[in-house]
């Protein structure tokens, strides 16, 4: 295979491979890293032993993904406060392939899912990834990681058990979720207390992630009240020249705030029965430098 042609076909898949590596990792970065050693390899391999490239390509991303999720799980247990997935734009996150479901393929890069899957082990997290994002049999996910069928099942089945436990059920009405965004933003720049609280679910919490680089709270706050004032509290403090854009991220919608044309924060809201019961917010510098287009 000429170089240019294994060029074409690695960047054919390369979509496919960014997707699986960053539902595995929940960074950017480290999805970016992973890709680019699978193309490493994919350079160096005899390639007229491999039959089927895709499958041969999502085989090696899963398993440097597992590696690296191996080492990144370490750092993160050392991380400043509570930590978040570094945030997606939507169309970066690739089409659902054929076999899978376009609702799974999309809830499985929320924000709420990829924390969740935070506390699966690295295999059971592949399993879920490949299973209930891409569509694979398991006979072939079996394959890639090296497993029989029955394991992979197993694999598969307590992944989704802790998945569905963990996981609210958001609802992805855009028309609700734009009017929610837009009345909270409103309520906040607003001081209007009795608005932020009519809009919030009474158990809502709020998710802040900023490794210790900027400010926001180490710890989660818990109940309407709490959430409301705190934002009330951060909205009179805000930056002269903070600029507010809504755009699709991580399969919602979210709010992009810009200082000075650098990316400052995200705000994305975790909408159950029509009240916002998660706010999670991304200050994290190293998190927001991939939206810098945006």
């Amino acid at each position: 295979m000429r170089s240019d042609t294994a060029t074409e076909v690695f960047e054919e898949y390369r979509p496919v491979l960014f997707g699986v590596a960053y539902r595995m990792l929940g960074r950017v970065a480290d999805a970016e890293d992973v890709v680019q050693d699978a193309w490493l390899r994919w350079a160096g391999v005899e390639r007229a032993e491999v039959r089927e490239p895709r499958a041969f390509l999502v085989r090696i991303t899963t398993r440097l993904a597992i590696d690296r999720l191996r080492q990144v799980q370490s750092r993160r247990e050392s991380y400043v406060g509570p930590w978040l997935p570094e945030p997606l734009a939507t169309d970066a996150a690739g089409s659902p392939p054929d076999g899978a479901e376009r609702a799974v393929f999309a809830e499985t890069v929320t924000l709420a899912v990829l924390v969740v899957m935070e506390s699966l082990s690295p295999l059971e997290r592949a399993v879920f990834v490949l299973r209930e994002a891409f569509g694979y049999p398991y006979a072939e996910i079996g394959a890639v990681l090296d497993r029989s069928e029955a394991a992979v099942r197993q694999l598969a089945g307590r992944a989704r058990r802790h998945v569905e436990e963990g996981s609210p059920r958001y609802e992805v009405d855009p028309e609700q979720q734009r009017d929610l965004t837009e009345r909270f933003l409103a309520a906040a720049a607003g001081d209007d207390l009795a608005g932020l609280l009519s809009l919030l679910a009474a158990d809502a919490r709020l998710v802040g992630d900023s490794g210790g680089k900027a400010k926001a709270p180490l710890r989660i706050i818990e109940s309407a009240d709490k959430v409301a004032r705190f934002l009330l509290g951060v909205a009179k403090s805000m930056p002269a020249g903070l600029e507010f854009t809504l755009c699709a991220l991580n399969g919602g919608l979210a709010v992009l705030a810009h200082q000075d044309g650098v990316p400052d924060t995200v705000i994305q809201l975790g909408v159950q029965d029509g009240r916002i019961r998660t706010v999670y917010i991304v200050r994290n510098p190293d998190k927001l430098g991939a939206l810098a287009t945006r």
